[in-house]
C-alpha cells in the first residue's frame, strides 16, 4: 500500500492529476493494476490516501512545534510556530501544490477541515495558557485568525510564487509575519 501511495505521489508531482491513471500508478508502484484495486477502487482513492498522509505528516510537525512553545513567550513561541508553517510547506511543495488542487476532486474536504480545527485548537489552548501576556479578549478568535494568517502567508508564499522560496526570503517573511502576529496579540 505505501508503494502504491508514494508511486501516486511521484506521478502526480512529475505529471498531474489528470495524466495520472491506475494503470500508470500501479507500473510505477511495480504492482499489477489487479493488486491496485485490491487495495484502492480508482485514482481519486489513491489521492486521497496521499492527501491523508502528507497532511499527517504536517500535523506531526505542528503538534511538535506546539509542544515545543508551551511554555514560551508569545514572542519566541509565535516566531517558531510561523517557521514550522513555512518550513511544512517547503518539505514537497510541488507535491502540497497538486493536493491542495485535488482536495475537492477527492472528497477530503473534511480532513483539511479537521486538520485546521486541530491546528486551531492547539493554537487557542496555547494562548489561553498564556492570557497573561495578551491584550485579545477572545482567545478563540485570536487563534483562528493567527492560524489562518499564518496559514494563508506560508501557502501562498511558498505554493504560490513563481520562483522557489529562499532562505534568505523566508527568514524575512518570518519576520514580517512575527511582528504581524504579535502586534495583534499584544
Amino acid at each position: 500500500m505505501d508503494a502504491l501511495v508514494e508511486a501516486t505521489a511521484r506521478i502526480l508531482i512529475r505529471e498531474g492529476f489528470d495524466k495520472a491513471s491506475t494503470n500508470r500508478i500501479a507500473a510505477e508502484a511495480g504492482v499489477s493494476v489487479g493488486s491496485l484495486y485490491q487495495y484502492y477502487p480508482s485514482k481519486e482513492a489513491l489521492v486521497a490516501a496521499v492527501i491523508d498522509r502528507h497532511n499527517q505528516d504536517i500535523m506531526q510537525v505542528v503538534r511538535r512545534a506546539f509542544a515545543e512553545v508551551a511554555s514560551q513567550p508569545v514572542e519566541r513561541a509565535a516566531r517558531r510556530l510561523i517557521a514550522v508553517a513555512i518550513e511544512a510547506h517547503r518539505i514537497d511543495p510541488k507535491l502540497h501544490r497538486v493536493l491542495a488542487e485535488q482536495v475537492p476532486r477527492t472528497g477530503r474536504l473534511e480532513n483539511v477541515e479537521a486538520f485546521n480545527r486541530e491546528a486551531h485548537a492547539l493554537f487557542k489552548s496555547y494562548l489561553e495558557s498564556h492570557s497573561d501576556e495578551l491584550r485579545v479578549a477572545d482567545p478563540g478568535l485570536a487563534a483562528f485568525v493567527c492560524v489562518t494568517s499564518i496559514e494563508a502567508l506560508a501557502h501562498t508564499a511558498v505554493l504560490h510564487s513563481s520562483e522557489k522560496l529562499s532562505d534568505e526570503a523566508a527568514e524575512a517573511l518570518i519576520d514580517e509575519a512575527a511582528r504581524l502576529i504579535i502586534g495583534y496579540l499584544k
